[in-house]
């Protein structure tokens, strides 16, 4: 099961596309973060959810918020990925040890072997504030999450 609205948002540690470790709790007390779990890199669906998150990047990545992008490919694949597709932001790896993050999130689909679509958005204390959950197919709508952060 998916963490709930209210529950502490779990730490993690996850090397981001060039290789930098980022931690969640390094933003604590500074950004809120949203958090989103996509399940592969160059996949149509992925791209082009990553692709409007690039395209209204003010939005996500700015003084207040910090935008997160994490699936369960490795960090080669995903400096590739972000450099086709210009993507300017953490790209993270969680494919060793394979869907830990994603799993304790509950957004891992164990016979997929990779996350599905979660996003969290998770207030500067480390609270989730708000969160959605699609299967492999069903595209996120962004305006929720813009929604979302204005109202923190």
């Amino acid at each position: 099961m998916a963490i709930q609205v209210g529950d502490k948002a779990p730490d993690f540690e996850l090397k981001d596309n060039h290789g930098r470790a980022v931690k969640l709790s390094d933003f604590r007390g500074q950004k809120n973060v949203v958090l989103l779990f996509y399940p592969f890199a160059f996949t149509g669906v992925c791209t082009g959810e990553l692709c409007e998150l690039r395209d209204n990047l003010p939005t996500f990545v700015n003084d207040d918020t910090q935008l997160l992008a994490v699936s369960n490919d490795s960090i080669h694949t995903l400096r590739v990925f972000a450099e086709q597709e210009g993507l300017e932001y953490p790209l993270l790896s969680d494919f060793w040890p394979h869907g830990e993050t994603s799993r304790a999130y509950g957004v891992f689909a164990e016979d997929k072997g990779c996350a599905v679509r979660g996003t969290f958005i998770i207030d500067k204390e480390g609270v989730v504030r708000w969160t959605v959950v699609n299967d492999l197919p069903d595209a996120r709508d962004l305006d929720g999450y813009v929604q979302a952060l204005g109202s923190l």
